[in-house]
């Protein structure tokens, strides 16, 4: 047999060695193997080797990359397509195909590891072990080029059989040390008596470790020293609770806080959960729940049933004789009051007491009887009754029981405002406070303007009949308005500004009335008082409210009265202030002359009118507010200062207050249209009608005003006064307008006349208006001189101007005529 195989040997050496007569190229190598693939003579998959020159089979690469594996036992698949020579490619696919195939194999970072590479890790790392007792896992990962997860896992399954240890925190001990360091925890904790965190154990143990094993010895983590302590507490080595992981309460202090708790609430029958906090009690409340389940807790104390029961009897006593006490003073010393609060409604006579409304209590810990509640309120009510309504006639003061400085405004209760019944808007709501009226105007007496000054006193201020009864009837058709709903306003009246007794009135009274406040040791009175306060101040406010009520029922036909005046009044003077301003687009072309024009009428016709409207709307204010005004029908005209208005208007309140001052401003400025427009917004706010001034009643009112003037023309006899009534007529004849011009515009005005008036009537006319400017100065300068001469020069002025009154008066009746040029 053996001769037979070597004889086989010797014709396959003979058959390599033999040279074939026909050598084949690399190329037809090639070409003759896929010829060979395409007629299926070849059916398995070939593959290159990088060189290009050689071809292997997948299963022969297999059987390669096993072999590596096996004799190394971990590999780059980078390194393994170097030595087998194969694309990278065709390595990584078989490699998976073995990790697949065989669980012992494992691919981490592009290597493969066997198990059998784990296993000579493991012994070598518990060879290094047991030198040293402990080693670090991550040392050993950084050596072997490995993540620490990776390799605590794989050490996991080998701990007790190749590996000798235990693995805690990431690192590795020998029993015999875990032994040690146990000793070591067991007794730190054993020698515990009060609540403590174990991680201030944790860092003492670290540092006595530190210390024995020197600069060299590995920190252990506090992780090990917990999973030691968890262990020990479970073998019941060490008695007591673990809180949260850290917090260790020794058994034996939970025993000596529980006795003393014990003896702590048998004694007083009460505990505040401050004291159980001070013994290390984290919960008070569900540890003595826990263990007193018939107590009651409270906000800061927990109590036994016989504290309530005790409150209850000197309630109960309480309410019987219908007084007062506080909880306070029959409960221990140490309750709060808001613990007095809770144990009072705990009380079954309170809880009785308060659904009969027989009883009320204040300031958490105080119990009044409702019997007493209602005597002190009428005690209070019989004292305000002694008291004057602020404004009115009723009542007297008497004594100190009140001056009026002790009122105060309450607005909060009243939100309502007066209606008026009129459908265009409302009255506005006007806060009481007086203005002084003055009556009469100041006039200066200064030379240089004299002759202007006495020009300004003769103007004309008439108003036809016609006029008159057409305001009449406007305005009474308010006055119906304003009747039929005159009973609704009087049942809906209510006042914003009411003035009320005040918290420290009434806080005075109930001290008078309640002296033994004090002596109940309320170390802060203001504690029981404004609890009562805010109690009896709004009963007193009702009956005050009710009192000033009569007042306004009184008051309201007055009301009715005073709107119905204020209106006709208004109707008939906005008219005339919308007639004469027509008159000033005859001057826009001047702008001096037309603010001179501007500002008089505003002086002479617009201020009457804010006069009115500020003062009636204070009277009615007055009158809403249960302030009885003396005199309604009182005729004079109102005159106020500048101050007084702006004082008026911003008393007024809201929106009402802001138009006012608008108003207020306006008078003062230099334009027609802007006041007008004021006054209306401020009408409209008040609840006022205002006219507009259309084409058939200008011309009403304007033949009506030419006829009055007409008749006041023919009857003056003064030659000063004559002059400015005569321009006023010559403009209406030629202009159709109603001017109203100061003294010092009238020259101005006489000479736009010039082109409207023949030769003669417009010499007569100028040196009518030059020899009144004359006289004037004359007068003007002679007044406090006695001399003759001057008074001759008087004389004789007057005496031209005298003699002038029937050539000037004519030029008037040239002009109803026709005779004037007539206005382009």
């Amino acid at each position: 047999m053996d001769d037979e195989l070597l004889e086989l040997q010797r014709q396959f050496e003979f058959a390599q060695q033999a040279k074939s007569s026909i050598r084949l190229s690399e190329r037809n190598v090639v070409e003759l193997v896929q010829k060979l693939q395409e007629l299926r003579i070849l059916d398995f998959e070939l593959l290159h080797t990088v060189t290009g020159k050689e071809y292997i089979t997948p299963e022969h690469l297999r059987r390669e990359i096993l072999a590596e594996i096996e004799k190394l036992g971990r590999i780059s698949l980078i390194d393994l397509a170097d030595t087998i020579g194969v694309d990278l490619y065709y390595v990584e696919k078989q490699a998976e195909q073995i990790i697949s195939d065989d669980p012992r194999l494992m691919l981490i970072q592009g290597e493969i590891i066997s198990q059998s590479y784990w296993d000579s890790v493991a012994e070598e790392i518990n060879e290094r072990l047991q030198e040293s007792s402990q080693i670090a896992l991550a040392e050993i990962a950084a050596e072997l080029q490995v993540g620490s997860e990776l390799l605590a896992s794989m050490l996991d399954q080998r701990l007790g059989t190749l590996v000798k240890g235990r693995l805690e925190g990431g690192q590795l001990y020998t029993p015999a040390y875990v032994a040690r360091v146990s000793a070591m925890v067991r007794g730190a904790t054993r020698a515990i008596t009060v609540p403590t965190n174990l991680t201030v154990i944790w860092s003492s143990l670290q540092q006595l470790l530190q210390g024995i094993n020197g600069a060299s010895g590995i920190a252990v983590d506090a992780s090990f020293f917990q999973s030691l302590f968890n262990g020990l507490v479970k073998e019941n080595e060490i008695l007591g609770s673990l809180r949260a992981g850290v917090h260790w309460t020794p058994n034996i202090f939970s025993i000596a806080q529980k006795e003393c708790v014990d003896s702590f609430f048998s004694q007083n029958s009460i505990i505040s959960y401050e004291f159980l906090r001070k013994l290390g009690v984290p919960n008070p409340i569900q540890f003595l729940q826990s263990r007193y389940p018939d107590g009651i807790p409270l906000s800061t104390t927990f109590i036994h049933p016989s504290i309530v029961e005790m409150l209850d009897s000197t309630v109960e006593d309480i309410l019987e004789r219908g007084s007062w006490t506080n909880s306070l003073l029959v409960l221990p010393s140490s309750f709060e009051p808001q613990d007095a609060s809770k144990v009072l409604l705990s009380c079954p006579s309170v809880r009785v007491s308060l659904k009969s409304n027989d009883a009320l209590i204040f300031g958490d810990s105080f119990i009044f009887s409702n019997i007493f509640i209602k005597d002190l309120y009428a005690r209070m009510e019989k004292e305000m009754e002694t008291i004057n309504v602020p404004g009115s006639s009723i009542g007297t003061f008497s004594g100190d029981s009140l001056s009026s400085s002790k009122f105060q405004t309450d607005p909060s209760m009243f939100s309502e405002s007066i209606e008026t019944g009129n459908n265009s808007g409302r009255t506005g709501e006007i806060m009481e406070k007086k203005s002084k009226k003055k009556k009469g105007k100041s006039t200066g007496n200064t030379q240089s303007t004299a002759a202007e000054s006495a020009l300004d006193d003769q103007e004309p201020s008439t108003k036809s009949k016609k006029n008159q009864r057409k305001a009449k009837a406007s305005s009474s058709v308010q006055v119906a308005e304003t009747k039929a709903g005159g009973k609704k306003e009087s049942v809906k009246t209510k006042e914003n500004d009411i003035y009320y007794p005040t918290e420290e009135w009434v806080i005075e009274k109930i001290k008078t009335l309640i002296p033994d406040l004090e002596e109940h040791g309320i170390d802060d009175p203001a504690i029981i008082l404004q609890p009562l306060v805010n109690h009896l101040r709004p009963m007193l406010n009702n009956s005050w409210r009710e009192r000033r009520k009569a007042l306004f029922s009184e008051n309201a036909e007055k009301m009715k009265r005073l709107l119905d005046n204020t209106q006709q009044k208004l109707d008939g003077s906005f008219l005339n202030l919308q007639l004469y301003g027509k008159a000033l687009d005859l001057f826009e072309d001047d702008q001096s002359i037309s603010v001179i024009l501007h500002r008089h009428l505003l002086r002479t016709t617009a201020s009457p009118i804010v006069d009115m409207l500020f003062h009636n709307l204070d009277l009615h204010n007055k009158l809403k507010n249960g302030i009885e005004v003396a005199e309604l029908q009182n005729s004079e005209p109102v005159s106020l200062s500048t101050g007084e208005r702006t004082t008026i208007a911003k008393s007024f309140p809201g929106s009402l207050s802001n138009k006012a001052v608008t108003v207020a401003e306006a008078l003062e400025g230099k334009l027609m249209d802007t006041f007008i427009n004021a006054l209306e917004d401020l009408a409209e706010e008040s609840g006022m009608i205002v006219k507009k001034l259309d084409k058939k009643l200008e011309r009403t009112l304007l033949h009506s005003y030419r006829k009055d003037l007409t008749s006041q023309v023919s009857a003056e006899m003064d030659p000063i006064a004559l002059l400015p009534k005569v321009v006023s007529l010559l403009y209406i004849q030629i202009h159709h307008k109603a001017l109203q011009a100061p003294g010092r515009a009238i020259s101005f005005a006489i000479s736009r006349l010039k082109d409207k008036l023949d030769d003669s009537a417009w010499k007569i006319l100028s040196d009518y208006q030059t020899a009144t400017v004359t006289l004037l100065s004359l007068i003007s300068a002679a007044a406090g001189d006695e001399d003759d001469c001057s008074s001759d020069r008087i004389l004789t002025k007057r005496e031209f101007l005298e003699s002038q009154i029937p050539a000037l008066k004519g030029l008037v009746q040239k002009g109803a005529s026709g005779e004037p040029k007539p206005s382009t």
